[in-house]
């Protein structure tokens, strides 16, 4: 490589740097914040609440879904197959607010809900079509149910020698655990517990194998998985419509 091109990068570099942009999936306003309104490129300052906004990725505002299922994910999420046999969710992914899917298997591209559609209770993985849409803001990871319900992930307290903390919803914010996006894949660090991938979950079929009951997993990924459990990833996906 030139001495030239080294140099140009350099400056490009410092130039981004001069800028002072949130980073994505940082803070870029609300009430108090003294720091940068502008983000990082490829993202977008998004309102979440009057004293939090976060650079999301892609455009602030859906307008409409694409005429068909999209062949790339911006900003996160795995690429959909696109095939005959495909199911889809109707509803359209609102602004401000994420799928969250598995993308392991047995329960590849299932989606996390309410084990009832929009209420209180175990959280699940199920169909695209009962997907439900989420946000991740100030530790806490929120279902949006519509303007005037949002219900926010919670966890089990966790005993000793405990290696599973069941996932639940509930109408008021979570104390005991804080949730965050590394990347594209959802993180849950539980206050007072060891954990060894914050980001492991296991879906297990307590009810159905078909809509899987979801935990947190404070062991290894993948190992030493309980009976009837699945080890499972969690990742948003930011498609227009839920796709399987």
């Amino acid at each position: 490589m030139s001495r030239t091109l080294l140099t140009s990068i350099g400056l490009l570099a410092l130039a981004g740097a001069c800028l002072g942009q949130s980073p994505a999936w940082g803070q870029c306003g609300g009430q108090g914040w003294s720091g940068s309104t502008t983000c990082t490129s490829g993202y977008v300052c998004t309102y979440s609440n009057p004293y939090y906004s976060q650079c999301l990725p892609g455009t602030a505002t859906i307008t409409s879904p694409p005429s068909s299922s999209p062949t790339s994910v911006p900003g996160g999420g795995s690429t959909p197959s696109s095939t005959a046999s495909a199911t889809s969710g109707t509803a359209t992914l609102l602004p401000n607010q994420l799928w969250i899917r598995a993308d392991e298997e047995p329960n590849f591209h299932k989606y996390l809900q309410s084990q009832t559609e929009g209420s209180v209770g175990d959280a699940v993985i199920g169909p695209p079509t009962t997907a439900a849409q989420f946000n991740i803001a100030s530790g806490q990871l929120m279902q949006f149910v519509n303007a005037d319900t949002t219900l926010y992930a919670q966890v089990a307290t966790a005993l000793p020698n405990e290696n599973r903390l069941k996932v639940f919803w509930s109408t008021s914010p979570a104390t005991n655990i804080t949730w965050s996006f590394q990347g594209d894949a959802v993180n849950g660090v539980v206050a007072n517990a060891t954990q060894q991938d914050t980001g492991a979950f296991l879906a297990c079929d307590d009810v159905s194998a078909d809509v899987p009951t979801v935990y947190l997993n404070l062991g290894a990924y993948d190992y030493m998985t309980p009976t009837g459990c699945a080890d499972q990833t969690l990742n948003y996906y930011n498609g227009a419509t839920a796709v399987s």
